[in-house]
């Protein structure tokens, strides 16, 4: 086996990545990258006299900010892994993954809470708050290749908690095949309001531009007071890309002005299948090119989109893989030989499978789990795509996700792309409904700027107008909002739980579906 290439440490670069200033516009601040790496040195110094070293784990309990991304870099000196977590944990979660990661350290943006920090301690965790101690700058023994860097843990909401485990060498093939494929675009000052602690926020929203040298603004995430003011904040610094979600984008479209200045290049969309009445009116919005970036966590984000940003708008549309390698196949069973799976024909639907440098090195303790997903080399994503003659990706949906009515597969994110262009529609979520005949039934949650009969009418023959009589809903609920992860992805079960406690409201019509 060869031997792991070491990385000497720098005080202002890493892997030859020279990284650029950082600008936090809520709180009116600005670090100038020697700046960063002056006080990345110095945290270097304070967690190794708190017992960091390499190969131990640290975890991070704040984001957003540059001292987040100092104390990154000062991890990453001192040969240790950092494990970003969400801030909004409980006191059980938190308590949870230590026990699983056994961590060395914890680091709080403040202090941690008393009852929690005593929790850390009898798991042999220290703490830390972004109080620089007085100890000098530290050289660490720099990192290594094959050494962990990141471990994400993923936003399943049931079972134990998967931890992502990222490598220096796969984090920086995901860079340099990002640095080929998307060269055309102008990152210069890039814009983020996603978290820190998943993959699309930190590894490419983030780290990618940063650490080309690019100025980072940075914003606290998903805060509609920030949303609000999202254009006003474009055109002030200047931006000239950002990536987000589709949930950020609704919300933009409805609360901010649009930007005005023209200085925004291209925008990305991700992590949810994006459709193309809001892809055009994003286009509209931001006066920018927009690409529908499709990654995953363990694949270090972005794998694919359309890099020229000159793709018509099509529902699901994604484009071409960008450094790695996409085969639609016809099953997902990682039980079944690699070799008897086999590639579905151009425009048949089937399982997504991809092969790329950027692959995570497995789940954190979990090889059972890696094994379910990883064959060959080749990483089961669990979404169900298509793929055309001229090899561009079209997303579906998630296998989990789909609902089967009567043994017809129906995609929830393609009735959700119908009901989110009427007008007076807020926010909408599809799932699945059980039913004692059909095994399952489609319902929809809402969130509507008003609420009266004349627009349940309208809703719904303008929803059975658009789509097949199977996938109209046959219940319809109304919320105050939809739930969504920490990530912001629509949480399908918790709606589909929240929704089975209430009375459905009353719709024209849907109990004539059983009757057709």
């Amino acid at each position: 086996m060869a031997k792991s290439r070491k990385e000497t440490n720098s005080n202002s670069s890493y892997g030859g990545f020279l990284f650029g200033s950082i600008i936090e516009p809520v709180r009116g601040r600005e670090w100038r990258s020697d700046e960063l790496a002056a006080r990345a040195a110095r945290r270097a110094g304070q967690f190794s006299s708190l017992g960091v070293a390499r190969g131990d784990r640290v975890l991070i309990h704040y984001g957003n900010t540059g001292e987040f991304f100092a104390d990154l870099l000062a991890i990453w000196s001192l040969g240790a892994c950092a494990i970003p977590v969400d801030p909004r944990l409980s006191e059980f979660e938190i308590e949870r993954l230590a026990e699983l990661t056994k961590p060395v350290l914890s680091i709080w943006q403040s202090a941690a809470p008393a009852n929690v920090e005593a929790r850390l301690q009898a798991v042999g965790t220290a703490t830390v708050d972004t109080c620089i101690a007085e100890d000098g700058p530290c050289d660490g023994p720099g990192w290594f290749y094959d050494d962990p860097a990141l471990i994400l843990f993923t936003s399943g909401t049931t079972g134990d908690p998967k931890g992502v485990v990222h490598t220096h060498r796969s984090l920086h093939a995901q860079w340099r095949a990002l640095t080929t494929a998307l060269a055309g675009i102008r990152f210069r000052r890039t814009l983020c309001l996603l978290p820190t602690h998943f993959g699309h926020g930190l590894i490419c929203n983030c780290l990618f531009p940063w650490l080309a040298g690019n100025t980072l603004c940075i914003l606290p995430p998903f805060r509609p007071e920030t949303v609000s003011r999202l254009g006003q904040l474009i055109d002030e610094h200047d931006i000239s890309f950002m990536s987000s979600v589709p949930t950020v984008w609704r919300l933009a479209l409805k609360l901010a002005r649009a930007p005005t200045r023209g200085s925004l290049d291209r925008v990305f969309c991700g992590s949810a299948p994006l459709s193309a009445h809001l892809w055009r009116e994003v286009q509209g919005w931001t006066g920018a090119r927009l690409s529908n970036a499709y990654g995953i966590t363990e694949t270090a984000s972005w794998l694919a989109g359309s890099a020229d940003g000159e793709s018509t708008p099509e529902d699901g549309l994604v484009g071409k893989p960008w450094g790695g390698v996409i085969r639609v196949l016809d099953s997902g069973d990682t039980q079944r030989p690699f070799e008897e799976i086999e590639r579905v024909a151009p425009g048949e639907e089937g399982h997504v499978w991809v092969r790329t440098p950027a692959l995570m090195q497995g789940y954190y303790q979990r090889d059972d789990l890696t094994r379910g997903v990883v064959r060959h080399g080749w990483f089961c994503t669990g979404d169900i795509g298509v793929v055309d003659e001229h090899g561009k990706l079209y997303l579906r949906g998630r296998e989990r996700e789909e609902i089967n009515k009567g043994g017809m597969k129906i995609h929830p994110a393609d009735v959700d792309s119908v009901i989110e262009q009427f007008e007076g529609v807020n926010d909408v979520c599809t799932f699945a409904l059980e039913d004692e005949f059909l095994g399952e039934d489609v319902g929809v949650a809402l969130v509507l700027e008003r609420d009266h009969a004349g627009l349940r009418h309208d809703l719904y023959h303008w929803t059975r107008d658009r789509i097949a009589d199977h996938k109209v809903p046959t219940r319809w609920y109304t919320l105050d909002e939809i739930p969504r992860t920490s990530r912001g992805k629509i949480n399908r079960q918790e709606v589909a739980r929240h929704c089975g406690t209430m009375e459905p409201i009353d719709f024209p019509g849907p109990g004539q579906l059983r009757e057709t």
